[in-house]
């Protein structure tokens, strides 16, 4: 059994390669246009849609087959193709380079995998069988889904938008951890489940700020 340490990995900016342009490719680079990653494809083919988000200029195309040394400059790696020798060779580059690669066919041989993600803005919720099943994977990420709605987007900006304002007024930490505190205490969430919640106006966090600085 495979053992991973799970980690989210900042790709922003980053150069990811995927090679293969079929549809495991096209799920590897639909997930990785939300990291705003830069993305390059290597394949001589690409499906309808990839071609499509080709064409909106959402990722780099080198549309032939994989070559050794076409991995130079990657920080991470999908080898996405249906032919295991080229999935293999692309892994073997990427090891001697130091580069994390996903094998597609093959988690035994990949440096890490990619979970199943429920998202919700700020949330995202990783679910990994470890290789174990991706169906029960898929069970699970949609009884999250279920679970954890949209509400939490809404939530979870208007914890951070708080935490902002706490922080630039320079308060003690002690202060500033028991602001945090009685934020999640207040059941905001059911508030905009029902449609009773409005965003706060600068006077309102300004009020609340100070109201609750002190200990009950």
């Amino acid at each position: 059994m495979e053992h991973y340490t799970p980690i989210y990995v900042n790709t922003s900016g980053r150069s990811v390669f995927v090679v293969g342009g079929g549809r495991v490719a096209e799920r590897k680079v639909k997930g990785l246009l939300q990291t705003e990653a830069r993305i390059t494809v290597v394949s001589p083919q690409l499906t309808p849609a990839l071609e499509q988000l080709h064409q909106e200029s959402r990722f780099d195309w080198i549309a032939r087959s994989y070559r050794n040394g076409d991995l130079w400059g990657a920080f991470l790696v999908y080898a996405a193709t249906d032919q295991q020798q080229v999935n293999t060779a692309v892994v073997h580059e990427a090891e001697a380079a130091s580069i994390l690669v996903n094998d597609a066919m093959s988690s035994g041989s990949s440096s890490f995998i990619t979970p199943s993600v429920v998202r919700r803005g700020r949330l995202s919720i990783a679910i990994s069988t470890a290789g174990a099943g991706p169906a029960a994977a898929a069970e699970i990420r949609a009884m999250l889904e279920q679970q954890f709605g949209d509400e939490y987007e809404t939530y979870l900006d208007f914890l951070h938008q708080m935490r902002m304002e706490i922080k630039s007024r320079g308060l003690p930490p002690a202060v500033r951890t028991r602001l945090l505190r009685r934020l999640t205490e207040m059941n905001l969430l059911e508030m905009i489940r029902t449609g009773r919640f409005q965003w706060w106006t600068e006077e309102e966090i300004g009020n609340w700020i100070s109201r609750n600085q002190e200990e009950v």
